[in-house]
């Protein structure tokens, strides 16, 4: 008896712990080449992942805390959030956005603005679309996606393009000093989707050799840079507000409350 006992008690210890579960977070902090990330993976076939702008009085969320109440009310968690692209004033995204299979805003093919300082980032060639159809997830410059004309379930236009089939834009300068905190995501070979937001300041050459190199991504988009960049990860102690107001497009891991 006294042997079975012991042989129980050592069961137990090993057994995970009510409600415990081997799932990796969905955020976790990396380093490569000197400069630390939070990088959030995401398999689309296996996930809810959403885009956000407006709620129900149509009014745009701007804070990632307004969207987690949102959705707490209906029964859903936030698991983590990240702003999706950039927006105007109005907080209305820049480019297409399609959200639950509906095209809110279009194919931004405008001209870039005529502007003494720099060329807006939206406007630096190629800038992309990531978009999930039925096929799952996809990266693409604007104008191969135009070529394609896909029906996607949820899409959002930014730039410029990060990683384009494995090539680092060549826009990009080595060693460059436009150095600022930015987010982007990236597609790896499997279908996984890597949301990634940098903690420290970098510059687009070394964050499009994160997603290539560190990520293995064939294909990235960079969201934002600056204090827009935001991450909301409970998990983390994130729940960020951008300098701008609030954010425009928001990207968002879902699930059911509880899980």
């Amino acid at each position: 008896m006294f042997r079975r006992l012991i042989a129980l008690a050592l069961l137990l210890a090993g057994a995970p712990a009510a409600g415990a579960t081997d799932s990796p977070p969905a955020c976790q902090r990396q380093s490569f080449a000197g400069a630390a990330y939070i990088v959030c993976a995401v398999d689309p076939a296996g996930a809810e992942l959403r885009l956000f702008w407006k709620d129900a009085a149509g009014r745009p969320y701007r804070r990632f805390s307004g969207l987690a109440d949102d959705l707490a009310a209906g029964g859903k968690a936030l698991v983590f959030a990240m702003n999706a692209g950039m927006y105007r004033e109005d907080f209305s995204p820049m480019g297409l956005y399609v959200e639950d299979g509906r095209a809110l805003v279009p194919v931004n093919m405008q001209a870039p603005p005529k502007l003494s300082g720099p060329l807006p980032n939206f406007f630096k060639q190629p800038n992309g679309i990531l978009y999930l159809d039925a096929a799952g997830a996809h990266i693409l410059p604007t104008p191969e996606f135009l070529k394609r004309r896909p029906k996607p379930r949820l899409a959002t236009q930014s730039g410029p393009m990060l990683v384009v089939e494995n090539r680092i834009n060549p826009i990009f300068i080595p060693g460059s000093a436009d150095r600022t905190r930015r987010n982007g995501v990236g597609l790896a070979a499997d279908g996984t989707l890597y949301f990634a937001i940098s903690e420290a300041q970098v510059n687009f050459h070394d964050f499009a050799g994160f997603f290539r190199d560190g990520l293995n991504c064939r294909n990235a988009l960079f969201l934002d840079g600056g204090n827009g960049t935001g991450l909301y990860d409970p998990a983390l102690g994130r729940n960020d507000t951008s300098w701008h107001g609030g954010y425009g497009p928001i990207v968002a891991l879902v699930a059911e409350k509880g899980n």
